[in-house]
C-alpha cells in the first residue's frame, strides 16, 4: 500500500462520510475542520441541515449540557449538533460570511442557506451571531479571513507609521550632524596642526 492511499484510508477512518451528491466535503481549515463546497452552490440554495437532539431548557439534565454545538432556537429549545453525523457543525464562523442559519423554532430545525454564490473548493461559513463571538471567539481572537486580514493591515499599517519615525529620527539626527561638522569648520575649531612661521 502506498504513501497517499494509506493517507486516503487514515483520512475515510476520521472524516466522517459524505456522499459524492452534497455539494460539500469536510477538509482541513485554518482553524481545524471545516466545511468545503465541491460543487458551485447558487445564492438561496439550501446547503446543509444543523441536526442533533432537541434539548429543553426546562429539564435540569437539559440545561446542564455544555459545549460548542449547542444552537439555540429559542429560550426553551436548543439543538445539541455535537453529534457526528452532523455534517453542519463542521461549519466555521465568519464574519463576513457567505451563508446564513434558516432558524425555524416551530419546526425545530435549522439550515444553513448561501446568501452569495458559493464556489467550488471555497470554506462554507456563517456568523454564529454576538453571544456566541463574546463567550468563545473574542477571548482567543476571532481568525476568520476577514479579521485577518484587518489584522494583516493593521500590522502592515503600524510596520510603515514605525519606518516613518524611524526616517524622521535619522533625518534629524543627520541634519544635527551636518550643522555640527559646519559650525566647527566655520569657526574657531579647527583639528588640523597649525605650522608656526619660522624666523
Amino acid at each position: 500500500m502506498g504513501f497517499s492511499s494509506l493517507v486516503r484510508v487514515l483520512v475515510y477512518l476520521i472524516m466522517p462520510a459524505t456522499s459524492s451528491n452534497k455539494p460539500y466535503r469536510v477538509g482541513r481549515s485554518k482553524t481545524g475542520l471545516g466545511l468545503f463546497a465541491t460543487k458551485p452552490i447558487k445564492k438561496g440554495t439550501r446547503i446543509v441541515r444543523y441536526f442533533g437532539p432537541i434539548l429543553d431548557s426546562r429539564i435540569p439534565a437539559h440545561d446542564e449540557i455544555e459545549n460548542k454545538y449547542l444552537f439555540e432556537l429559542n429560550g426553551r429549545w436548543t439543538i445539541d449538533g455535537s453529534v457526528r453525523k452532523n455534517l453542519a457543525r463542521y461549519i466555521n464562523h465568519s464574519c463576513r460570511p457567505n451563508a446564513e442559519s434558516d432558524v425555524r423554532p416551530r419546526e425545530r430545525k435549522v439550515f444553513i442557506r448561501a446568501i452569495r454564490n458559493i464556489e467550488p473548493g471555497d470554506e462554507i461559513n456563517y456568523d454564529y451571531g454576538t453571544d456566541y463571538f463574546k463567550a468563545y471567539l473574542k477571548p482567543i481572537g476571532c481568525k476568520c479571513d476577514s479579521c485577518e486580514k484587518k489584522r494583516k493591515k493593521l500590522r502592515a499599517e503600524a510596520r510603515a507609521e514605525t519606518a516613518k519615525v524611524k526616517a524622521r529620527k535619522a533625518k534629524k539626527a543627520g541634519a544635527k550632524t551636518t550643522a555640527t561638522k559646519k559650525k566647527k569648520l566655520n569657526g574657531k575649531h579647527f583639528a588640523g596642526k597649525a605650522g608656526r612661521a619660522k624666523a
